[in-house]
């Protein structure tokens, strides 16, 4: 199918195609399977290559679960080979990577064994975007339509344009759209920390190049017009991406340049010393003074000649999480003032809320934070718009009536791990123990909390909502109070 779709249906002259297959290991016989396809379909023998796991194996995702060998395609740019020994694992551009074909067939054991699945089938991934550049005759696909606009842009902004930070700008910015219309937001946890590290690398590299920060939301908007036809979420969501993405921005500049100045310094420094590396102490000094990812410290470093001690801010990070553990443990008990009677009422009641908003506005609508006092209680939630009257009646019956139900409320300790599995929900996961607890909400509700609550749902009394407001873009606000 992949060699018929592109000879047939896109054109490819087939004489440019190599493929690389599966050479075998102890215990894992070599593909001649897939390389006896490829040559009965026409790929001569002297273009199919054997090629070790690192080059032709995937998964398991995790330590464990389905894998299996691959056979991947390539196409020849033409270029001259770099050496004799020039094939497809070579990465001096001759040979271009367009797709690969996995063949699910072992499941990968606990004690590092090879089964065999008892279904087996195959995966495949096609790189869209390196294959309109090869059907349009580009060199790569920032020379596409996809990207090329907003390329243009950032050189008529640039004071000292480089096609690289060019391409990491349009590159993380476009994957940062995608991930806000998705309803992420930029924070240090989670998805929110990958969608945080894009954006401050995409303001980092438009200093480099002279680009003045605020012209942010001018290559967003272009690449709104560009993107409307194929994805119209993004222009549905034009305000919100804007308005998120000069957010972050306005929070990142305004340390960056002092982060900036304190990096040259500890450069300065370490090579006064004779030191090829930065401590893991500035790293991580960078890291929580002034917001630097430690990945964005590491490619300064690297433009200065300089490694960073990563080992040494793994460490400090993790004692770092504890203390944060540890002194924040009452917020992540559900952001309880006390444990009185009232506010155990009011923190079960968030749980029957955070449910009920799943059901009526999407799963998107994931807590983002909480304050409960003995008067009521106040959540916030992820969602792209005012939550309607319509709606937030509906919130409001459903979780009266899972307290009219009277549902009893129970509560299991386990591993991280089978918490997940059970399908208990938990938003702030690098902030628990090696042990949680899961609180059960007979069969509506069920999260990894710290308690305490109610033991049974018809003790809460009539639960209202008194107010639905903003808190920031992409973030509502609900406080109710239970009569």
């Amino acid at each position: 199918m992949s060699y018929n779709f592109l000879k047939e249906e896109l054109g490819f002259d087939m004489n440019q195609i190599s493929v690389t297959v599966f050479e075998g290991e102890e215990g894992i016989p070599r593909d001649t399977e897939a390389a006896a396809a490829w040559e009965k379909m026409g790929i001569p023998k002297e273009r199919i290559f054997y090629m070790p796991r690192e080059d032709n194996w995937w998964g398991p995702a995790g330590e464990t679960g389905p894998c299996g060998p691959d056979t991947e395609i390539f196409f020849d740019t033409g270029k001259p080979k770099c050496s004799d020994n020039c094939d497809p694992s070579c990465h001096c551009g001759k040979y271009l990577e367009i797709w690969n074909n996995v063949f699910m067939q072992y499941n990968k054991n606990k004690e590092g064994k090879y089964e065999p699945l008892a279904q087996k089938n195959v995966d495949t991934g096609l790189g869209l975007e390196r294959v309109i550049s090869l059907l349009q005759g580009k060199n790569n696909v920032y020379e596409t339509e996809l990207f090329a606009d907003v390329i243009a842009q950032i050189k008529e902004h640039a004071s000292d344009f480089n096609i690289s930070s060019a391409r990491i700008i349009a590159d993380h910015l476009r994957a940062s759209m995608f991930m806000i219309v998705d309803g992420v937001r930029p924070s240090n946890v989670e998805q929110g920390y990958v969608l945080r590290r894009l954006l401050r690398r995409v303001i980092r590299h438009m200093r480099k190049v002279g680009i003045n920060p605020d012209t942010i939301s001018e290559f967003v908007l272009t690449f709104v017009k560009v993107l409307t036809e194929m994805y119209p979420e993004i222009p549905a969501n034009k305000d919100t991406l804007v308005q998120v993405i000069s957010e972050e921005k306005d929070k990142f500049v305004k340390t960056l340049e002092h982060g900036e100045k304190e990096f040259a310094k500890n450069v300065a420094k370490a090579k006064e010393e004779g030191k090829n590396k930065l401590d893991g102490e500035v790293v991580f000094h960078l890291y929580d003074t002034f917001g630097f990812p430690p990945e964005m410290t590491a490619e300064l470093a690297e433009e200065n000649g300089l490694t960073i001690d990563m080992k040494e801010f793994e460490e400090l990070f993790k004692k770092h999480q504890e203390l944060s553990r540890a002194g924040s443990e009452a917020k992540f008990k559900g952001g309880l003032a006390d444990h009185s009677e009232k506010t155990t009422a009011y923190h079960t009641a968030t749980h029957l809320l955070h449910q009920a908003l799943h059901i009526v506005l999407g799963d998107h609508a994931t807590q983002s934070g909480s304050n409960i006092t003995a008067e009521r209680l106040r959540f916030d939630f992820k969602h792209p718009q005012k939550v309607t009257p319509e709606e937030l009646k509906r919130v409001e019956d459903i979780v009266n009536e899972q307290i009219q139900r009277d549902l009893v409320v129970t509560c299991e300790e386990m591993s991280l791990e089978e918490a997940q599995k059970s399908g208990a929900t938990g938003l702030f996961v690098n902030k628990y123990g090696d042990k949680v607890k899961v609180y059960t909400i007979g069969d509506f509700s069920k999260e990894i909390c710290g308690g305490p609550h109610v033991e049974h749902t018809g003790t809460l009394g009539h639960f209202r909502i008194v107010k639905e407001e903003a808190v920031s873009a992409g973030v509502r606000r609900i406080k109710a109070v239970l009569e």
